[in-house]
C-alpha cells in the first residue's frame, strides 16, 4: 500500500492555527514528564533529558512558524507552504526538518545580505503612509529574517540530534555508568523519538574521554536508531560490537502522533471521540505518548578466543502472551494526553483498547491530572 503523501497547509489562518495547537500541546509536555516523576516513572535526571527535547521541538515549530508566517499571501515569489503528515502523524513531514537543518547551515550568510530589523520596518512604515499599501512583501522578508534568526541561535530539535552522555556514578573502580540520550525524526512515521540507554563502562578509559570508543558508540547508535528495528535488536547489536560496555537499559520514546478533527484524516476511535467531544478551537486534539522499555535480566559469560571472556547481557522480555518476542521490549507503555472536553467523550464512548492507556488530561488551567 502507497503511502500518503504528506499536505500543504496554504491557508494562512489555518497554518497560524496550527503552529498555535502544537505550540499549546508541546507547552504541557514538560507536566506530563513531571507527573510521570511524581509517580515514580521518571527519575529528575531522565525528565530533564525530556524536557531538553521538548523545548527543542517548541523552538523548532517556532523557527518553522516564522517560515511560513505570509503562507497564502502574494510575497512577490513562490515559497510553498509547511508540509504535515495529516494521515498517520499529524506533525510536519521530515523533509521540513531536513531543509531546516539545510537552511540552519547558510543562516549566517543569508543574515548578512538581509537589511535589518529596524531598515525593514522603517521601510513598512514608508509604504504603509506613503502608498497606503500593506507592505506585504516587506513583512515576508521581516518573517525570513526572523526564522533565521531563530536557526542561528540553535538548541532545535534537528533529523539527528547525536548521543550524549552523563557520568552517573561508579559501580567499583574498573566499572562506571553513564547515562546514553539522542534523538531522530523518524522519516517513515514523521515523529520525534528519544532513546535513553543505560549502560557500564569496564573500558581502561572513561568512555566520555576515550577517543577512540566514543565516536564508534555514537556513529553506532545513530546508524541503529530507526523507529522499525526491535529495543532488543538495537541492544544485542550494541553489546556484542562494544565487549567492555554493557547495557543494561534501553528505553525509546515516540512524541506522537497527534489527532487533530481540524488537521488530521487517521482513522480510528480517537477520531471519533474528537468529532463527538465538539471542543472549542484549541481544545479539539490529544496526542499519544508511548514507552519502550528494555532491561538486562541476567549476564553471562562467553568465551572469545582461546583465553578470555566477555560479558554478554541477556535481555528481559515481556512474558504475557509472548508480546515481548513481538514487540522486543520487557514492557510497553502507552499514554494519551488530551484536554476535558475530548477525555469526557472518551470515557462516554469507551472505545475498546483504551482501558489500559494512561489518560493525561489538560485542564482549561492547564493543569495536568493522570487517569
Amino acid at each position: 500500500m502507497t503511502k500518503p503523501e504528506p499536505i500543504g497547509l496554504t491557508d494562512l489562518y489555518a497554518s497560524r492555527r496550527y503552529f498555535r495547537k502544537f505550540e499549546t500541546i508541546i507547552s504541557h509536555l514538560g507536566r506530563v514528564a513531571a507527573v510521570m516523576e511524581a509517580e515514580g516513572d521518571l527519575n529528575r535526571d531522565e525528565v530533564k533529558i525530556l524536557t531538553r527535547y521538548i523545548a527543542e521541538m517548541t523552538f523548532t515549530f517556532r523557527a518553522l512558524s516564522q517560515k511560513y508566517l505570509l503562507v497564502g499571501r502574494d510575497t512577490g515569489r513562490f515559497f510553498g507552504s509547511l508540509s504535515i503528515d495529516a494521515h498517520e502523524s499529524g506533525f510536519p513531514a521530515a523533509d521540513e526538518l531536513l531543509a531546516m537543518a539545510s537552511d540552519a547551515q547558510q543562516a549566517e550568510r543569508h543574515l548578512a545580505g538581509m537589511p535589518t530589523d529596524d531598515e525593514l520596518k522603517q521601510q513598512m512604515v514608508e509604504v504603509i503612509v506613503g502608498d497606503r499599501e500593506v507592505p506585504t512583501k516587506l513583512q515576508f522578508a521581516l518573517s525570513q529574517r526572523n526564522y533565521y534568526e531563530e536557526l542561528q541561535l540553535g538548541e532545535l530539535f534537528w533529523p539527528r540530534n547525536d548521543p550524549q552522555i552523563v557520568w552517573t556514578g561508579n559501580i567499583n573502580e574498573q566499572r562506571r555508568t553513564f547515562r546514553v540520550h539522542w534523538a531522530m525524526y523518524d522519516s517513515q512515521v514523521n515523529l520525534p523519538i528519544i532513546y535513553m540507554m543505560e549502560v557500564e563502562d569496564t573500558g581502561k578509559i572513561a568512555l566520555p574521554k576515550d577517543q577512540r570508543r566514543w565516536p564508534e558508540v555514537q556513529a553506532h547508535l545513530m546508524a541503529q536508531s530507526l523507529g522499525g528495528l526491535k529495543l532488543v535488536t538495537i541492544a544485542k547489536g550494541f553489546d556484542e560490537d562494544f565487549d567492555d560496555l554493557h547495557p543494561k537499559r534501553l528505553r525509546r520514546f515516540h512524541l506522537g502522533p497527534m489527532y487533530s478533527s481540524a488537521f488530521t484524516k487517521q482513522t480510528g476511535p480517537i477520531l471519533r471521540v474528537l468529532e463527538a467531544a465538539r471542543a472549542p478551537e484549541g481544545q479539539d486534539w490529544a496526542l499519544v505518548w508511548t514507552e519502550e522499555d528494555l532491561h538486562s535480566e541476567r549476564v553471562i559469560e562467553e568465551r572469545q578466543g582461546w583465553f578470555s571472556t566477555v560479558e554478554r547481557e541477556v535481555f528481559a522480555l515481556d512474558p504475557f502472551a509472548g508480546r515481548g518476542a513481538e514487540t522486543g521490549t520487557t514492557r510497553m507503555e502507552r499514554s494519551i494526553v488530551l484536554p476535558q472536553r475530548p477525555y469526557q467523550a472518551l470515557e462516554e464512548m469507551n472505545p475498546p483498547g483504551f482501558g489500559s492507556v494512561r489518560k493525561f488530561v489538560v485542564s482549561p488551567a492547564g493543569r495536568v491530572l493522570r487517569y
